[in-house]
């Protein structure tokens, strides 16, 4: 069959297919772009003759790749989206969206438009040139934050080189973003291609067994321990491993302590469930893990907010079981590696483990320390600050008067924080957080990804005025294509977590408030109310870029703009002004950021003298 590079490419991704347990189901829901010089003439023209492809335009390159990763999450990653770029700063904008993809291990195809192939007419528009070769351009950055890349430089590599993609986009250990650099000329230039590429394929996605052996020294260890603890990861929502955890926690009573990613695979209400655990953990995760003699880490990469820099598992004879589907994290702290599908692993070991059952003792500490957390949240739900309302009540008013179908989005700044402790999921996509890569920008983004997905729920946004700022154009995209989502955005002054974790530096949150300079300085927060505010009203921005808003100046008003907002058919802002110095507790955490090891401040010499007294409390887990 003759036809385009880039008309086989499209015509290829159309009938590429995942399944698992019997579900079948198309692998791309179409493409996100925008149309330059670099791709107009031949994926723009591909997928103007294959309407059945839907296309979606987008606002910003970064804010597609968001967009497809938060649609892969909600998904499970058994489908996403193909984006298109132009060659040159259309292809580099998406650079960051590509490493959060991969850091958060999820699937996105990115297809940016290269240079020409060619090369007579060199350099061309936008061609970074460089002295010591001729193969190379801005497309390379992508290298390293890419599971996957390619260039196409003849039309027929895509035989080779789109099989290889498909592979790694289905993989459930090494997925991420795959990067497939399409030379302008080449995507144009016509092929005979055989039938049968362009055949239906069914990638089926595998529940790897894991090793009979590693499984019963796994269960050796668990009967063996007397204070074992579950860390729960993202691979148990991705694996649709939720039933076969609760299942696994109720016969053998172990405790569960949750990542950011794995939050929500148990609801909050379980009585063995101890919520978050680490940096932003609980007063009752964090206790538990420090005293844990074994930790089962399940589809977790154990991050340094997972383990608080290597300080949150302080017994001295600790060990740990990693459940994983990636050999590289299942044997990350030395444990003894259970490699293979999350479910299966927790089904056949909860087989090994017949009849065994932790002390009821520690069970009972395990509900004590739930039910006094629960309370704790509570308490943060009912604060009434003023003149300022506080982010924790905040937090609480979405969660209690949201539907309990809802979901909520969220990535960056000190919202994360408050809600890996404070969110109470009700179901595995209550919560969806990007904190892998915790990329400013990524929430409307995301979240429109998130309701393309499930189009029949709410979607919760909640943002900062930072990240608000740094990218909020995919509003616009919300009303063209009538997703609605529901913004919540926090208007902080300026970046409220960054501000509150100089402070914990002893630099006074300097450069992270939005005033004017005073006598050549940024005013830091010592400066109290005595600085000259910027003139920004996101309320009005949000009304320009066509969602509806709502402004809100207290707490009731907020908890009534959440129940109005359900009756509005379009994207709906509700705007709320929030006190940035009242701040949830840490509980027992710590996170290792390096203080200056010398200073003329005596705040940062004292900070510096604290960083030395928990940085001795790291551990290698030998």
């Amino acid at each position: 069959m003759r036809m385009t590079m880039a008309q086989a490419v499209i015509r290829f991704l159309k009938n590429q297919y995942t399944e698992r347990d019997g579900v079948e189901q198309p692998l791309f829901a179409g493409c996100f772009g925008i149309f330059g010089h670099g791709c107009v003439a031949g994926i723009g023209q591909a997928l103007q003759q294959n309407p059945d492809f839907r296309y979606y335009q987008i606002r910003n390159e970064q804010a597609m790749v968001h967009a497809a990763a938060g649609y892969a999450k909600m998904k499970n990653r058994m489908q996403t989206f193909a984006c298109v770029s132009s060659i040159g700063p259309g292809a580099t904008n998406m650079v960051t969206g590509a490493a959060g993809a991969t850091v958060n291990r999820l699937p996105v195809l990115l297809m940016p438009g290269d240079i020409f192939a060619r090369r007579n007419v060199a350099p061309v528009l936008q061609q970074l040139e460089s002295g010591q070769t001729q193969d190379i351009s801005v497309n390379d950055c992508f290298k390293p934050v890419s599971r996957y890349w390619d260039r196409i430089n003849r039309a027929d590599q895509i035989l080779c080189a789109l099989p290889e993609a498909m592979r790694v986009l289905t993989s459930p250990a090494d997925t991420g973003a795959v990067t497939l650099a399409l030379p302008q000329d080449v995507q144009t230039e016509a092929c005979d291609y055989p039938e049968d590429f362009f055949k239906k394929r069914v990638w089926h996605i595998p529940r790897t067994r894991a090793d009979r052996a590693a499984l019963a020294r796994a269960a050796e260890w668990i009967r063996a321990a007397k204070r074992p603890l579950i860390v729960a990861g993202g691979g148990v929502i991705y694996s649709d491993a939720c039933d076969a955890l609760r299942a696994f926690v109720e016969a053998a009573g172990i405790p569960v302590g949750e990542t950011m990613a794995g939050k929500g695979s148990l609801r909050y209400d379980h009585p063995l469930n101890l919520g978050a655990v680490g940096v932003t953990g609980t007063s009752a995760a964090n206790p538990m893990a420090r005293d844990a003699d074994l930790v089962i880490g399940v589809g977790t990469r154990y991050s340094d907010f997972t383990t608080a820099s290597k300080t949150a598992f302080q017994n001295p004879d600790v060990r740990f079981v990693n459940i994983n589907a990636a050999e590289f994290d299942a044997h990350k702290h030395c444990a003894l590696p259970v490699v293979g599908d999350a479910r299966a692993a927790l089904e056949e070991l909860g087989a090994l483990l017949a009849g065994h059952r932790t002390a009821a003792e520690y069970q009972a500490e395990a509900r004590a320390l739930h039910d006094a957390w629960e309370a704790e949240v509570d308490r943060i739900y009912a604060i009434r600050n003023t003149p300022l309302t506080s982010q924790g009540e905040l937090v609480g008013a979405v969660n209690e008067l949201s539907r309990p179908e809802s979901i909520m989005v969220c990535a960056s700044g000190s919202l994360p924080g408050d809600l890996h402790k404070l969110w109470r999921s009700r179901h595995p996509k209550n919560y969806h957080l990007e904190y892998g890569y915790s990329c400013m920008g990524y929430e409307i983004a995301g979240g429109l990804g998130v309701k393309m997905a499930a189009p029949d729920r709410d979607v919760y946004i909640m943002q900062g005025d930072g990240g608000y700022l740094m990218l909020n154009a995919e509003i616009v995209t919300s009303i063209q294509e009538g997703f609605k989502l529901t913004i919540i955005l926090f208007d902080n002054f300026g970046y409220k977590s960054i501000g509150s974790l100089s402070r914990s530096l002893g630099q006074d949150g300097f450069g992270t408030r939005y005033a004017y300079p005073k006598d050549g300085m940024l005013p830091g927060d010592a400066a109290g109310e005595n600085v000259d505010v910027l003139p920004v009203d996101l309320a009005a921005n949000a009304r320009s870029l066509g969602a509806h808003v709502i402004e809100c100046k207290t707490y009731d008003d907020f908890a009534a703009a959440i129940k109005a907002a359900e009756a509005v058919e379009r994207t709906t802002v509700i705007y709320v002004q929030n006190d940035r110095y009242v701040n949830v507790p840490g509980y027992d955490s710590w996170w290792d950021v390096a203080v200056a090891e010398v200073s003329e401040m005596e705040s940062v010499r004292a900070a510096r003298r604290a960083w030395e007294e928990m940085r001795a409390k790291e551990r290698y887990y030998l």
